[in-house]
């Protein structure tokens, strides 16, 4: 593909190798920017259990501790997983790969952020409040989260792509909706 497709396509003056470094390092700024919360989260989660009060907890507070710290282990392996492709991949031609499979991670990190979040705070909620609250502000994060982190992107990508259907790639043909409906007989 020349320039002026590649330009075509994505709708910038970039090679598809330049529109890869980008999308890899804008990728790799966004984790960087997470990746420090989930680590002071993980690291207050494990400071957490030598506390002398820590032994007292109740059976679903030590549930959820339990559960909050293996969702935050995996979101800082989901989201440092990439640094590690790119580290074991550079200078390989795989750049493309490479920001794909960093996404898969980077989206699965998120979600297990989600998680961590939701139950520290819901840890926090039941040592403070009657078991109602904590249920209600269990259920505001993950609202929060759902809706902040998932239900509006999603809603903003379905809305664009009835805006701005893909354009054919090179060497393929596209048939209008039209001609597939229309009966042989109609014209």
């Amino acid at each position: 593909m020349d320039d002026l497709e590649s330009e075509l396509l994505n709708g910038r003056r970039e090679t598809e190798l330049e529109r890869s470094d980008r999308n890899l390092a804008e990728l790799l700024q966004e984790v960087r920017v997470v990746q420090t919360g989930v680590q002071v989260l993980f690291g207050f989660l494990l400071a957490v259990a030598f506390q002398q009060r820590f032994h007292g907890i109740s059976d679903f507070e030590r549930y959820d501790y339990f559960a909050t710290l293996l969702a935050a282990g995996m979101t800082v392996i989901m989201l440092t997983a990439p640094t590690s492709y790119h580290r074991i991949l550079f200078r390989k031609g795989e750049k493309e790969y490479l920001v794909k499979v960093a996404n898969r991670f980077t989206m699965i990190g998120l979600s297990s952020m989600a998680v961590t979040m939701i139950g520290a705070v819901v840890l926090v909620s039941d040592s403070l409040f009657p078991t109602p609250v904590t249920i209600v502000v269990g259920i505001v994060v993950t609202l929060g989260c759902a809706t902040a982190w998932y239900a509006l992107p999603l809603a903003r990508l379905r809305a664009t792509a009835r805006e701005h259907p893909p354009a054919p790639r090179p060497g393929t043909t596209r048939t209008p909706r039209s001609a597939v409906t229309q009966r042989p007989d109609a014209a």
